[in-house]
């Protein structure tokens, strides 16, 4: 498995499996999330090994028909995954409003540092 595969595990109950790396396919119905790493921090043991825990930073995406809806299931997301008893995730940030007026979807961002074993 990997860090990915337990994000998706994390979250799939929120929005009916509706999550995708980077970017959801045209058309995906309301509520859905999306995440993609966005960059992290590095272990370099002295001895030059492989380090036994990764990290990444993640950003997470929650799109819904409106912003009351994409708010509340950003609770839920960031609960979620620092909830997480698979890895350990902390919020970079606050969350930040977006929205897409062509596609009428507003939208939450918000990032994590994400350690884990994998």
């Amino acid at each position: 498995m990997t860090i990915e595969t337990d994000i998706f595990a994390a979250l799939t109950g929120l929005v009916a499996g509706r999550v995708f790396p980077d970017i959801a396919p045209l058309k995906t119905a309301l509520p859905f999330i999306t995440f993609q790493q966005v960059g992290g921090r590095t272990l370099q043991p002295l001895d030059n090994s492989l380090p036994d825990k990764k990290n990444g930073r993640f950003q997470l995406d929650v799109w819904a028909d409106t912003r009351m809806a994409a708010a509340a299931l950003a609770l839920q997301v960031e609960a979620a995954l620092v909830g997480s008893v698979v890895f350990t995730a902390r919020a970079v940030g606050a969350h930040a409003n977006r929205h897409e007026p062509d596609e009428q979807l507003y939208g939450t961002t918000q990032d994590f540092s994400v350690w884990s074993d994998r």
